[in-house]
């Protein structure tokens, strides 16, 4: 049993009931952890409530909208009153747009923006306020290689999860003498159900001749790391960082790009 365990702490899960947030959230229930599933979907967190497999003692469900501050106060309010002390924070709560830049509506560049920045900022404040009452604590925002790089028709989710970046290590840096560390994930191409929406049958070839393990993750793997950077024992010097999760993705310059899709013509 790992670090988080033994604090008998709880793991907040925002976006929990579907794609990474929910791989995250079954991988912390394996290892005996108690998680509190946070999602703006109410009939992805009826469906969890009503899995067989769901471990009563471990879980505490809640409809959660991100963006309305009242609503996270709540259910902070609600996971401490169930299991106390909140030691982890992950953020996978949100929305994206494939759309160009030039056809971008405003109003949509500043939804997306809400949800993923804006909206993890509130829910980071209200946890770090708590954690730092009760002794630290580890939070990983979910961000994306498209904050770490310029893709076509990302301009509001490449600008969202950029500025989760740059928000991650800002909050890395002034939390720490609370001794709360915060890291993020940039996950690339993971089978997911927001993947799947924003990926349309050209933009996964594209992304394929990309990437240099040629096949795209899946939200386990992505859990995995998201549950080393949670466990103080695993990475407790480990704060302000941005892990690229991606098949080498950005790691990859214009010639490994070229040199990928000659190998992919030539078999």
């Amino acid at each position: 049993m790992d670090h988080q365990s033994k604090t008998k702490g709880a793991t907040v899960v925002t976006g929990g009931a579907s794609g990474i947030g929910l791989a995250t959230v079954e991988l912390l229930w394996q290892r005996g952890q108690r998680v509190v599933v946070a999602d703006a979907n109410a009939r992805a967190i009826d469906a969890l409530r009503d899995r067989a497999d769901l471990p009563l003692d471990l879980a505490c469900l809640m409809p959660c909208d991100v963006t309305d501050e009242a609503e996270v106060e709540r259910m902070f309010e609600r996971a401490q009153a169930r299991f106390g002390r909140i030691a982890g924070l992950v953020q996978s709560a949100g929305i994206g747009a494939e759309i160009p830049f030039l056809d971008t509506p405003t109003r949509t560049f500043r939804q997306v923006l809400e949800v993923n920045l804006v909206g993890a900022f509130v829910v980071a404040r209200t946890a770090a306020r708590r954690m730092a009452a009760q002794g630290g604590g580890a939070i990983v925002n979910i961000a994306s290689a498209s904050g770490l790089v310029g893709n076509a028709g990302r301009s509001a989710y490449g600008a969202s999860k950029g500025g989760l970046v740059t928000l991650t290590k800002v909050m890395a840096v002034e939390l720490a003498e609370a001794g709360i560390r915060v890291n993020a994930v940039a996950p690339g191409a993971i089978e997911t159900p927001l993947v799947a929406t924003m990926h349309s049958p050209a933009t996964r070839a594209s992304l394929l001749e990309r990437i240099p393990q040629r096949r795209y993750g899946t939200p386990h793997q992505v859990a995995s790391v998201i549950a080393t950077l949670l466990d103080d024992e695993l990475s407790g010097y480990c704060t302000g960082q941005v892990i690229a999760i991606d098949g080498g993705m950005t790691a990859a310059g214009l010639l490994a790009a070229a040199r990928l899709r000659e190998a992919s013509e030539a078999t």
